[in-house]
């Protein structure tokens, strides 16, 4: 706190960020345990801790040109081509919040509007500012399961 018993906003922001990071792992913890997830792990694509193996989906369930949004762990599967399945973090950069849809091949997040690239995860609309994540996604059999 400072001196007239108010938080610096900078501290406030900062730690929200810190905050946000723990639950996304937490949240990508089958176990419901959360994994220590370094900035440099969360962005490379590299599955949670406790989740490799995972089944997300069976690939005829994600629609060509569409995908389907899965809640834990916090991953949008797509398709944007027949046989190409993409996979990112479904958790919005913007406020945090879960993405709802996949139309049209946009990941739409339903709280400001923001719209995202289903074929590479980049921001086509904002507010947000930062593309998903990308997940590693691997097709065994006829389901997609997350590497």
């Amino acid at each position: 706190m400072s001196e007239n018993g108010l938080v610096n906003r900078r501290k406030v922001l900062a730690g929200s960020g810190i905050v946000a990071v723990g639950v996304v792992a937490a949240a990508c913890s089958s176990s419901g345990e959360s994994a220590p997830v370094s900035p440099s792990e969360a962005d490379s694509g590299a599955a949670p801790a406790g989740t490799k193996g995972t089944v997300l989906a069976a690939v005829a369930d994600v629609p060509v040109g569409g995908g389907v949004v899965i809640s834990d762990p916090p991953v949008v599967v797509t398709q944007p081509n027949a046989g190409e399945i993409k996979c990112f973090t479904a958790i919005c950069p913007h406020a945090g919040c879960l993405v709802g849809a996949v139309a049209k091949d946009e990941i739409i997040c339903p709280c400001h509007g923001s719209r995202f690239s289903a074929v590479d995860g980049s921001v086509i609309a904002g507010p947000a500012e930062q593309g998903l994540a990308p997940a590693a996604v691997s097709v065994q059999g006829t389901n997609v399961v997350l590497a």
